[in-house]
C-alpha cells in the first residue's frame, strides 16, 4: 500500500489502482488482461472494471446514445447525442471518470480492456512517483496516430474516425490529486463532446506528461522492434473470429495471448 495524502491533508494508506474499461462483448480480453496483472504485479494493486451499467445506477454516468446505420451486432450503429461520433465500446467516456472514483486522490491507471500485460503494471507508479515528474496532472503514450490506418470501420464494424490525440487516453496514468484535475467536473465527463475529453481539453500540453511506447503498444502502428510492456489490440483482437493480425511481431503477440488464455482457464478450473 501507499501513503497519499487525502483532502483533509491527512496521510492515509490506499493500495495503487487499475480501471479497466469493461465492455461485456469483450469478456476474453477482460479476463486475460487481469490476469496479466496478477501475473506481473510485484506490489498488491486494486483492479476495477468500469461497468457502464452500475456506474448510470449511482449517478455518475448520463450520457445518451441514439442509434443509427449498422453496429454493436443488431443493425444499429450507437452515436453519442452529444458530439453525433459513434460509440465503438461501453467505456468510451467513462474513462474520464477515474480520478472521481479514485475520490481524487493518489493515482490510477486507466486503461483499454483489449489490451494485455507482459511486464510489472507497478513500474508505471513507480514512473510516474519520480520527482521530475510531479508537475503532471496525466500521462499517456504521444502516439501520432490520428487515423485507423487503411481501416475504414474497426470492431464491431463500427466507422474509424479521426481527431488528434488519437489512443492517447487508451492508457492514462492519473494524479488524481493534481489540482488542474479539478477542472474536470462529473457533468463535464456527461456533457462534453468526446474531441474536448480525449485530448485532454481539462488541461495546459504542459500538463500532460509521457510515458514509453513500450506500455502501450499499438498492432499494426507502433515499431517492431520495441519490446512491449503492454500490448493493445486497437484494430481488434484474437478474441474477434473474423479478425487477424497482419504483422509478425503482432501475430507473436497474438499467440502470446492466446497461450496466457488457455493458462488461465486451467488456473480457473484447478481453483473450482
Amino acid at each position: 500500500m501507499e501513503t497519499i495524502i487525502n483532502c483533509y491533508d491527512k496521510p492515509v494508506r490506499k493500495l495503487n489502482t487499475i480501471y479497466i474499461g469493461y465492455d461485456p462483448r469483450e469478456q476474453d480480453a477482460v479476463e486475460v488482461l487481469q490476469y496479466t496483472i496478477e501475473k506481473y504485479a510485484t506490489q498488491p494493486l486494486n483492479v476495477v472494471t468500469l461497468n457502464q451499467l452500475n456506474l448510470r445506477r449511482i449517478g455518475l454516468y448520463r450520457r445518451a446514445p441514439h442509434m443509427d446505420s449498422t453496429c454493436w451486432g443488431t443493425k444499429t450503429d450507437m452515436y453519442d447525442y452529444f458530439d453525433n461520433r459513434p460509440l465503438s465500446t461501453e467505456f468510451s467516456f467513462s474513462r474520464f471518470l477515474t480520478p472521481m472514483l479514485n475520490q481524487m486522490e493518489g493515482y490510477a491507471v486507466f486503461m483499454d480492456c483489449d489490451m494485455y500485460f507482459r511486464s510489472d503494471p507497478c513500474e508505471l507508479f513507480e514512473f510516474v512517483k519520480r520527482p521530475d515528474q510531479q508537475k503532471y496532472a496525466v500521462w499517456c503514450v504521444k502516439h501520432n496516430y490520428s487515423h485507423g490506418g487503411n481501416l475504414v470501420r474497426k470492431m464491431y464494424g463500427c466507422p474509424q474516425t479521426t481527431y488528434g490525440k488519437k489512443n492517447w487516453s487508451s492508457v492514462i496514468v492519473w494524479n488524481c490529486s493534481h489540482p488542474s484535475n479539478k477542472n474536470l467536473t462529473v457533468d463535464d465527463v456527461n456533457t462534453k463532446d468526446g474531441t474536448w475529453l480525449h485530448q485532454f481539453s481539462w488541461l495546459s500540453e504542459d500538463e500532460i506528461g509521457s510515458i514509453p511506447e513500450e506500455w502501450n503498444f499499438l498492432d499494426s502502428h507502433s515499431d517492431e522492434s520495441i519490446d512491449a510492456k503492454n500490448v493493445h489490440f486497437t484494430t481488434g483482437g484474437p478474441w474477434f473470429s473474423n479478425w487477424k493480425a497482419t504483422r509478425g511481431k503482432d501475430i507473436e503477440y497474438v499467440n502470446e495471448w492466446e497461450q496466457l488464455k488457455t493458462t488461465m482457464k486451467k488456473s480457473f478450473n484447478r481453483e473450482v
